[in-house]
């Protein structure tokens, strides 16, 4: 939707598809770091963001005891511009969508793309209900798994398994909570966005251990109860409030920054189809936002599209190398139980550079 917005508001004609018929998006909350709160900002959408999120101005550490350990410095980037903050997907779902269609962008559902005709002067598409079309320019941003990618891109491979996984619950807020919480120093650390007034995510990274079946509700509920049973301060509030009732998820973690080139012709890539990240930054989806923005800022300055296509890999290339480098080192040194103070230097510094235009 970001790449949609960003090319419609310059007067592209955007045909934008979805694999959900009924265009829900599923998931907790999301940390959105003030690079983030920028580029969400370029879409237009950051009134309705702090209006409907949780915006904080700092992120604190703790030691996964309920020892307070530091404050990360987080400055706002922009004048006017949040921190950071964060959101519940659902509702910055919506917000996106309401953007969508107040630029009247052409939207079908339902479908997904099962084959690419890739010409010099347009892409043949072949949809999932039999359907073709033709078109100037095809851009993947069909996720970590993405078909795209599969189908125009054979140098290309799969996202690779971190060995960690993502715990997530959504819940109230505990009593005193007011900025973003890191808990560090256990084997499996934890963190809390808030995400509403009254709401909070929070998650867990633990080493990822293969299952013949998915866990069910009870199990879930039952096995991340017992994996805060060491944590103080908000975290073991959590624990001791936490119920069945509320939405809990696991999913194993993988990465990959996918090798040059991003483009085949008329098929481009954005996202988390070619720079798909862990969650350790914060930064995944506002990494597919600003590729989204850089995207449309480069077709837009020239009609030589193998020129604009290049132009935007050049741009986005080692930032999301950056992002996704730093991210997979941080869960590495989580895995080794390494030392918490330079688990907060990585996240410190990676999130100064962060910082810097897009």
């Amino acid at each position: 939707m970001a790449t949609a917005i960003s090319l419609a508001e310059r007067g592209v004609d955007v045909e934008l598809i979805d694999i959900d018929p009924d265009w829900r998006v599923y998931g907790a909350g999301i940390t959105i770091t003030g690079p983030t709160l920028r580029a969400y900002k370029q879409l237009g959408m950051i009134d309705a963001i702090k209006a409907e999120g949780a915006i904080t101005s700092t992120t604190r550490l703790f030691h996964y005891d309920g020892t307070h350990m530091l404050d990360l410095d987080e400055p706002a980037i922009e004048e006017g511009l949040p921190a950071t903050g964060g959101i519940m997907r659902p509702v910055l779902h919506r917000i996106m969508q309401a953007r969508v269609r107040e630029l009247d962008i052409a939207i079908r559902l339902g479908l997904s793309v099962s084959a690419l005709d890739v010409l010099e002067n347009g892409t043949g598409v072949t949809f999932s209900d039999g359907s073709t079309g033709s078109y100037d320019l095809v851009i993947g941003a069909d996720s970590v798994f993405s078909s795209i990618r599969s189908l125009a891109f054979p140098h290309m491979g799969p996202a690779m398994p971190t060995g960690q996984g993502c715990w997530r619950i959504s819940i109230r807020k505990p009593p005193g909570l007011e900025t973003g919480e890191f808990f560090l120093g256990h084997a499996n650390p934890c963190g809390i966005t808030a995400c509403a007034p009254d709401k909070v995510y929070m998650w867990m990274l633990t080493p990822h251990v293969e299952r013949e079946s998915h866990m069910n509700d009870d199990e879930l509920f039952v096995t991340l109860k017992g994996l805060l049973a060491d944590f103080g301060g908000s975290a073991g509030w959590i624990r001791d409030n936490m119920s069945p009732e509320d939405w809990i998820n696991y999913r194993p973690l993988a990465a990959a920054l996918q090798p040059k080139n991003w483009f085949n012709k008329r098929v481009v890539l954005v996202g988390d189809a070619v720079h798909a990240t862990t969650p350790h930054l914060a930064s995944g989806a506002g990494m597919a936002v600003e590729s989204g923005i850089v995207l449309a800022e480069e077709l837009a300055r020239t009609d030589d599209l193998g020129e604009a296509l290049f132009a935007y890999q050049e741009r986005r290339f080692d930032r999301c190398r950056d992002v996704i480098e730093t991210s997979v080192a941080v869960g590495q040194l989580q895995l080794q139980h390494g030392d918490p103070k330079i688990h907060a230097e990585l996240l410190g510094a990676a999130l100064h550079r962060l910082n810097a235009p897009f």
